[in-house]
């Protein structure tokens, strides 16, 4: 972009912002519809926020450049972030399940949204071989300095797995992916011809009342993190050939103060 679109960008973003913040949820819905004439590819996330206040459509996911976006920026404080301030712990709740469930040994781990290596930790003494892939290459580049995962690339998710010609896994996790996906069928599909009969497809999933979805099977929340029904979850899952084995109810991380009701499944391809 030219410094002057840039200039523009970022004072109608700025706007649109403080509307929203403001209540004003109408002139707000204008300012970032500005935003995404000025930035199509939507970097500032402004779609999501617009189904977040409820002015727009819900998209079928974030936008890649956003979501690149959101993690480069805060790469270097996302551990203190995320654990520390938002109590954020569904690896080692990942872990604590399938050591009760006694599946402590997996040949190869793929780990989707990797992020600095928070799930490649967690379970770095269950696996043989790790690879780790996320969209923010500052996520990545820390990861890699955790000598955490045997490979790392900076990949989407589904892009990867339609293209990979590599051997399959017998474990997959996804500790932090779905709230910002919608429609979730191309990603367990694309899952499922990548792992061996039998492995393990792990994941977490935030959720909200009934009420909030108003018949939809996913919807964006107030935090701009999309929320899925139990039941599409388990009709994706069934439909992509997995054998949904428990979702369980957890806290996925705290907002402002506020407990984030979610699932943490794990299911079986069959």
């Amino acid at each position: 972009m030219a410094k002057t679109d840039d200039d523009a960008l970022a004072e109608a973003y700025n706007r649109a912002l403080a509307l929203e913040k403001s209540g004003d949820f109408d002139l707000a819905a204008t300012a970032y519809a500005e935003v995404l004439a000025l930035d199509p590819e939507d970097h500032g996330g402004a779609a999501v926020r617009l189904a977040s206040m409820k002015r727009g459509d819900v998209p079928l996911r974030a936008p890649e450049a956003y979501v690149a976006t959101l993690f480069d920026q805060h790469a270097e404080v996302f551990d203190k972030v995320l654990v520390e301030d938002l109590g954020y712990h569904v690896p080692m709740l990942l872990r604590q399940r399938l050591t009760e469930l006694g599946e402590t040994s997996f040949e190869r781990l793929l780990d989707l949204g990797c992020g600095t290596g928070l799930t490649g930790g967690a379970l770095e003494d269950m696996v043989d071989d790790a690879t780790g892939l996320d969209l923010a290459e500052n996520m990545v580049e820390i990861a890699h300095e955790k000598g955490l995962y045997d490979t790392l690339y900076v990949a989407d998710a589904v892009d990867y797995l339609e293209d990979n010609d590599d051997d399959t896994f017998d474990l997959v996790a996804a500790t932090d992916v779905l709230p910002y996906l919608g429609e979730l069928e191309p990603l367990f599909v694309a899952v499922a011809k990548n792992v061996l009969s039998g492995a393990l497809f792990c994941f977490s999933s935030e959720t909200l009342p009934d009420e909030d979805f108003q018949g939809r099977p996913y919807t964006v929340g107030g935090f701009q993190r999309f929320a899925h029904t139990e039941a599409y979850v388990r009709q994706a899952l069934d439909a992509a050939g997995f054998d949904c084995l428990e979702a369980g109810d957890i806290v996925v991380r705290h907002e402002q103060g506020l407990p984030i009701a979610g699932h943490l499944f794990i299911a079986r391809k069959r």
